[in-house]
């Protein structure tokens, strides 16, 4: 993996673990998703404009369907994270959800792409596995025990994290897509997708805005942002280094939940959280670090 590939990765997950914070705070909801959806659209607008003046995109066919497949799996995405919120702590749901997505991310590229991983990668894996055990089973959140549903939401969202993985990569290196043409126009079909719901239900859309109007301006920014750097490393960046390497984002995420929001039992939720990190390392540099010993 190239240092510029690398550094786009870093910045990634600051920023999603960020707005990760940010929706945990609001809790979520179909409503809420509309709303930052359509914020992002007309936020990254100008940017678009420019960039089809720059490098004009014919909208063909198999372009469009690709954008729509995308916008299709990203609103199953918000959709099951942010349920996983609402019954869960941030500090279960967000590792367990960033740290299985990965691997069966990696266990994708295999099976479609034609990857090979090798023993580190193996190994690396293997790391994210304990950390799923450790924090599904011995995490103990506020209300005593991390409850079924917020495990089986995580892991839920993990199997759509890797299938939105696979799908984007082909989007932006098989079919060379722009990445941001690729985002914005998935932003655009949750938005349409979603209206008619966020229409129904005027009101309660009239009260996030007045309520929580800062969170949905901050999402709206930079969600689109975080992955917009991501797609831009899959660009010329095998699956089975990216989707790992972006996943540092897990640590950064358990300790905003356990600093700002006052998720309970830091010690066993960082020790899952460094059990991922760990294995995600393995497998960006394929058991070769420098810091391991021998």
């Amino acid at each position: 993996m190239t240092l510029f590939a690398l550094g786009l990765l870093l910045a990634a997950a600051v920023i999603h673990a960020t707005w990760n914070l940010l929706l945990k705070r609001v809790g979520g909801g179909p409503v809420f998703q509309w709303l930052f959806a359509v914020l992002s659209v007309g936020f990254y607008l100008p940017a678009v404009l420019a960039l089809s003046w720059y490098r004009p995109t014919p909208l063909e066919p198999e372009v469009v369907g690709v954008i729509v497949g995308s916008s299709l799996l990203h609103t199953l995405y918000y959709g099951v994270l942010q349920r996983g919120y609402r019954v869960g702590d941030l500090s279960v749901v967000y590792p367990l959800a960033r740290g299985t997505g990965p691997f069966l991310a990696v266990i994708g590229a295999v099976l479609i792409l034609g990857e090979r991983p090798t023993a580190g990668v193996l190994a690396g894996g293997m790391f994210i596995i304990l950390g799923v055990f450790v924090l599904s089973g011995g995490v103990r959140s506020r209300g005593g025990g991390p409850t079924p549903a917020a495990v089986i939401y995580g892991l839920a969202t993990g199997v759509v994290i890797a299938s939105y993985t696979l799908w984007d990569k082909n989007a932006v290196s098989g079919m060379a897509i722009a990445p941001l043409l690729l985002d914005w126009g998935t932003n655009c079909g949750r938005s349409v997708l979603l209206a008619p719901l966020a229409l129904r239900r005027r009101r309660e859309l009239w009260t996030v805005w007045l309520e929580h109007r800062r969170e949905a301006i901050g999402v709206a920014l930079l969600n689109p942002l975080a992955y917009i750097l991501v797609l831009t490393a899959l660009q010329v960046t095998p699956v089975s280094h990216i989707a790992p390497a972006r996943e540092i984002s897990i640590l950064i995420g358990s300790l905003m939940g356990i600093r700002l929001l006052g998720e309970g039992h830091p010690k066993v939720r960082l020790l899952g959280a460094a059990s991922m990190t760990l294995g995600l390392l393995l497998i960006v540099t394929d058991g070769s670090a420098p810091w391991l010993p021998g």
